[in-house]
C-alpha cells in the first residue's frame, strides 16, 4: 500500500491506495480554515496542516487497520510559495503567509530591480505571493519574528518534520520560492542574497522522487503501519498534479481548476519567459522542467458567489446555469479575488461583476462568474503559448472538472480540446502516491508516470467560440479600467 497526501488551501486530502496504483482503497478530507488579518493578506496556522493530517491518519488507522499494516511508502504534496519560519525549537514563529497572499508588493517591486538573468534563472518575475519577497516584507515589517528564525519551510515540509523530524524540501517546491536556480535544480546565492535570506535556514533539497525520511517510530505504532515507512521527497501541488495524470513529457500539459488555476505544459530544458509572467519551473521528476500560466483565481470565485447568494451549493448554481443557458451573459465579471499573477501580476486586483438590472438573476451571475473564470485562463493561455506553440489538447483537472458544463465553457473559450481522465478528481493527492511508489521501488517512472483511462474529450465548440470573442476584449477592457481604481484603494 501507498498514501498520498496533499496540503491544499482549502483541505487536507489523503489517498490511500495499492502499491500498483490501480485502486484506491480510501480517501480522507480534512478541511483547513484561512484567515485574513488585514487586506491583502492570507494566513495559516501550520499546526492545522498537522492537525489534520494526523487526524485523517487516524481515520485510516481505524477504519482501514490491515492495509495501514501493508504501508510501504508516503508522498506528499501541497500548496506552493507559503512562507513557514521556524524557530530553535522548531516551532513555528508566526503563522505562515500564503501564496495568495498580497502584502509583499512592494518588495517585489524593489526585486524587479535586479538583472534580468536572475529572474530568468528563477523562473519568473518576483511577485507578492512568493517566499523571497514576504521574507523581504517580514525583515522590515517583523523584524522579531525574523530574529527568532532558525528555519524556513514549505507546506508539505513542515507535515514531513512533523511525521519523521527532517526538514527537507524537493525541487518543485524550492522552485516556487523565487530563491531557486531552476536549470541547476539548487538554490540560488544570488537570489537568497536579494530577499535576505540566511541559507543556514534552508531545508537540503532532493529530487521528488527520492526517498529522503522515515516515520517516527511513536507515528507508526500510533496509525499501524511497519517501521521506517520511507517518505518520498514529494512536489508542490502543480507538479504533483502533473504526476497523478501522467503529464511530464514535453508538450504535455493540463488545466487545473482548484481554488487557484494553472494552466501547464511540461518539457525537457529550462525555458524561462519572466517578461510574460509565465512561471518556469522544475518538474518532479528529474531532468523535466515546466512552464505554467499561474492564476490566483480558479474555481473559488464560484464558492465566494454561492456564498453571497443566500446558501445554495455551487452544483445547485451551476445546474441552474445549465438550465436556462442560451449564450454569452450581458454580464461581465472579474474573478479576482486575490489579485491575479498571470498576465498581471496585480496583487490589488479584486472581483466586480457589472452589467446588472433588476431583471438579474442569482443564475445570471454565476453565468457571469463562469464565463469570468474562463476568460482569465484565456488570458493565461496567451501568455504561455507567445513564446512556443499553442497545446494541441489539455487534460482537465481539480475540482472544476466536475462540472460537464463549466468544462465544455472552457474548452469553448480557449479553443482547446479538454481531456477528463477517470481519475481528474485525485489530484495531486495521487500523484504525491505515484511519487512514493518511485521511492520505494526505484523504477523507471516510464512505467509508473502514465495517463489514466480517459473518460471523455471535450471538444471546443467553434460557433460558441466565436461568439465568446467580442466578450473576451470587453473582460479585458474592463480589467484595464478598473486596474487604477484597485490601485488608489489598496
Amino acid at each position: 500500500m501507498l498514501i498520498g497526501i496533499d496540503i491544499g488551501t482549502s483541505a487536507v486530502k489523503i489517498v490511500l491506495t495499492d502499491l500498483q496504483l490501480l485502486q484506491v482503497v480510501a480517501t480522507v478530507d480534512r478541511p483547513l480554515t484561512s484567515q485574513y488579518p488585514q487586506p491583502l493578506w492570507c494566513e495559516h496556522d501550520p499546526d492545522q496542516w498537522w492537525a489534520a493530517v494526523a487526524d485523517g491518519l487516524d481515520e485510516l488507522a481505524r477504519t482501514h487497520p490491515t492495509a495501514m499494516a501493508g504501508v510501504q511508502g508516503i508522498g506528499l504534496s501541497g500548496q506552493m510559495h507559503s512562507l513557514v519560519l521556524l524557530d530553535a525549537a522548531d516551532r513555528p514563529v508566526r503563522p505562515a503567509i500564503l501564496w495568495n497572499d498580497g502584502r509583499a508588493a512592494a518588495e517585489a517591486a524593489e526585486l524587479m530591480q535586479t538583472d534580468l538573468a536572475l529572474r530568468r534563472a528563477v523562473g519568473v518575475q518576483p511577485m507578492a505571493g512568493f517566499t523571497g519577497p514576504k521574507l523581504r516584507w517580514l525583515r522590515t515589517h517583523e523584524p522579531e519574528a525574523v530574529a527568532r528564525a532558525r528555519s524556513l519551510l514549505l507546506t508539505k515540509d513542515y507535515v514531513r518534520l512533523q511525521l519523521s523530524g527532517e526538514k527537507v524540501t524537493d525541487v518543485t517546491d524550492a522552485a516556487g520560492t523565487w530563491l531557486f536556480d531552476q536549470a541547476q535544480r539548487r538554490w540560488s546565492p544570488q537570489a537568497l542574497a536579494a530577499c535576505g535570506v540566511d541559507p543556514a535556514w534552508l531545508p537540503r533539497v532532493v529530487e521528488s522522487c527520492e526517498p529522503c525520511a522515515t516515520v517516527r517510530d511513536a507515528l507508526a505504532a500510533r496509525w499501524g503501519l511497519p517501521r521506517g515507512v520511507p517518505i518520498a521527497g514529494g512536489a508542490g501541488d502543480a507538479a504533483a498534479g502533473g504526476v497523478g495524470i501522467g503529464v511530464v513529457g514535453p508538450g504535455d500539459g493540463f488545466v487545473s481548476l482548484g481554488t487557484s488555476a494553472q494552466i501547464l505544459v511540461a518539457d525537457t530544458a529550462h525555458r524561462p519567459d519572466p517578461e510574460r509572467l509565465v512561471h518556469a519551473f522544475c518538474h518532479a521528476l528529474p531532468q523535466r522542467w515546466y512552464r505554467m500560466a499561474a492564476l490566483l483565481n480558479g474555481a473559488s470565485p464560484l464558492a465566494a458567489l454561492a456564498s453571497c447568494t443566500g446558501g445554495a451549493s455551487v452544483g445547485e448554481l451551476l445546474a441552474e446555469v445549465e438550465a436556462a443557458y442560451a449564450g454569452p451573459s450581458r454580464l461581465l465579471a472579474l474573478p479576482y479575488l486575490f489579485g491575479e499573477r498571470t498576465p498581471h501580476n496585480n496583487p490589488f486586483a479584486r472581483g466586480a461583476i457589472v452589467g446588472l438590472s433588476g431583471a438579474t438573476t442569482r443564475a445570471d451571475l454565476m453565468q457571469a462568474v463562469c464565463e469570468g473564470i474562463a476568460f482569465s485562463l484565456a488570458d493565461g493561455l496567451e501568455a504561455l503559448s507567445a513564446q512556443t506553440a499553442r497545446p494541441e489538447r489539455l487534460a482537465l483537472i481539480g475540482g472544476g472538472a466536475r462540472s460537464a458544463f463549466l468544462a465544455q465553457l472552457i474548452a469553448s473559450v480557449l479553443d482547446v480540446p479538454l481531456v477528463l481522465y477517470e481519475s481528474a478528481d485525485r489530484g495531486p493527492a495521487f500523484g504525491a502516491a505515484r511519487l512514493a511508489r518511485l521511492a520505494v521501488t526505484g523504477e523507471d517512472p516510464a512505467g509508473v508516470v502514465v495517463a489514466p483511462a480517459v473518460r471523455q474529450v471535450l471538444a471546443p465548440d467553434a460557433a460558441l467560440h466565436a461568439a465568446y470573442q467580442p466578450r473576451l476584449e470587453a473582460f479585458r477592457t474592463l480589467y484595464r479600467a478598473m486596474a487604477p481604481v484597485w490601485a488608489s484603494v489598496a
